[in-house]
């Protein structure tokens, strides 16, 4: 969430909402995501909601176009796809284009269209997105460390697997129903990793940065018991433990810390300089899991609510 006061007099804002986009709009959408980022240091807007701006509509996913003049300024993604919490938002408005109350607009749209139970993303955390949201009446409720280490003098003891746990390279097509199951037992209490369908799994091996050869999966026998997706950041030379998950009745015996350690050493392999992740906050034994390989907290993701 980015923002802002008021439209300049003489111009006509307007904000139409879209279950699916066309090409073009969805150039002028990550044309204009991509202009914030170089401002901002970060992406308004998550992997997941990039991802949703293409393929046609997806249930539960709206699309809030606002332009100014027929000029696009500002985007909002609603997604209304969790049984039990509310609606999720991020929003962006163009750099060239705050101070003038799109923000908020954008903002009163979306508590329009959620009844007014929503949760919204601040990347970044930045003090004009802290400001458009108590306008806006949210108030924070979570907090989404990225966490970072050097790669450069990794020096992580030999990984020790559980006994009968066995290592290798995910195989698309082949092992991903088991993966699927996996991880959404793995995140039941994670809605926005653990809702993933096959129709997720399939946009992200469609992406330039996957590799099925830095995705690892434990098992015991034939059962998969946990895995470790790794991504690449090319053009930021980063490495990043992606997704780390172990199949609820495992954990505790060190498969999450041997599987973190087999990931992180692919990574230097590669001569990336840093590793990075995100973790919640308030999962105070994974941040200190985190903490003991030798990540440190390098900036914060919050999301505001409305009162419920």
């Amino acid at each position: 969430m980015t923002s802002d006061d008021t439209v300049r007099p003489g111009s006509t804002r307007s904000i139409q909402t879209y279950s699916a986009l066309s090409p073009d709009q969805t150039d002028a959408v990550l044309a204009l995501l991509a202009a914030a980022a170089r401002t901002d240091g970060q992406q308004a807007v998550s992997e997941q909601g990039r991802l949703q701006l293409r393929g046609g509509a997806r249930e539960g996913v709206a699309h809030l176009l606002l332009t100014v003049d027929d000029e696009l300024v500002g985007y909002a993604q609603l997604e209304d796809t969790d049984p039990v919490e509310a609606p999720a938002a991020e929003l962006v408005v163009h750099p060239e284009h705050r101070g003038r109350g799109h923000g908020r607009a954008l903002g009163s749209a979306l508590l329009a269209a959620s009844g007014k139970r929503l949760r919204v993303w601040a990347h970044g955390g930045h003090a004009a997105a802290r400001h458009l949201a108590q306008v806006l009446g949210l108030t924070l409720f979570r907090e989404l460390r990225q966490m970072r280490r050097s790669l450069t003098d990794l020096d992580l003891p030999e990984p020790v697997l559980p006994e009968g746990v066995t290592v290798r390279s995910f195989v698309p097509g082949t092992d991903d129903a088991a993966w699927l199951a996996v991880n959404a037992a793995a995140f039941a209490h994670h809605p926005e990793q653990g809702s993933l369908v096959q129709r997720d799994l399939d946009d992200r091996m469609a992406e330039p940065w996957f590799d099925p050869a830095g995705f690892f999966l434990a098992f015991r026998g034939e059962e998969l018991v946990g895995f470790h997706w790794t991504k690449v950041h090319a053009a930021e030379q980063l490495g990043e433990v992606y997704v780390l998950g172990v199949k609820p009745g495992v954990q505790g015996g060190g498969l999450g810390k041997s599987l973190t350690t087999i990931g992180l050493r692919h990574l230097a392999k590669q001569g990336l300089p840093t590793a990075m992740l995100y973790v919640d906050a308030d999962n105070k034994a994974a941040v200190s899991v985190y903490e003991r390989l030798g990540f440190v907290t390098h900036e914060t993701d919050l999301m505001y609510r409305t009162e419920t």
